[in-house]
């Protein structure tokens, strides 16, 4: 189960908590594109209660990237507990996205 929660509008800022995976991953994506389509800006994701993610949680996060670099603006993944963090680094993904402590 997954809980998204929207913490602040500038940056648009998300506090994620439980586990985002492939049954749940595209409610995901449309909620948060829901609210930055509203008002486009630098999003931000809280991850410090996510507990779980799977591969296609990693490409939504990708995609997500994707949309909001289109825009000119920037996203950033703070908080990740250590052992998701691990799953960035060996997919190379903190090359291409901010993740920050």
């Amino acid at each position: 189960m997954q809980e998204i929660t929207l913490l602040a509008r500038t940056p648009l800022t998300f506090g994620l908590a439980g586990e985002i995976d492939s049954q749940n991953a595209d409610e995901f994506y449309a909620e948060v594109m829901e609210k930055y389509l509203e008002a486009p800006c630098d999003v931000v994701f809280d991850c410090a209660k996510l507990e779980f993610l799977d591969s296609t949680t990693l490409g939504t996060f990708v995609k997500l990237m994707k949309r909001v670099k289109e825009g000119g603006y920037r996203m950033v993944l703070r908080r990740l507990q250590p052992r998701l963090r691990k799953l960035f680094v060996i997919c190379a993904l903190d090359t291409i996205m901010e993740i920050e402590e």
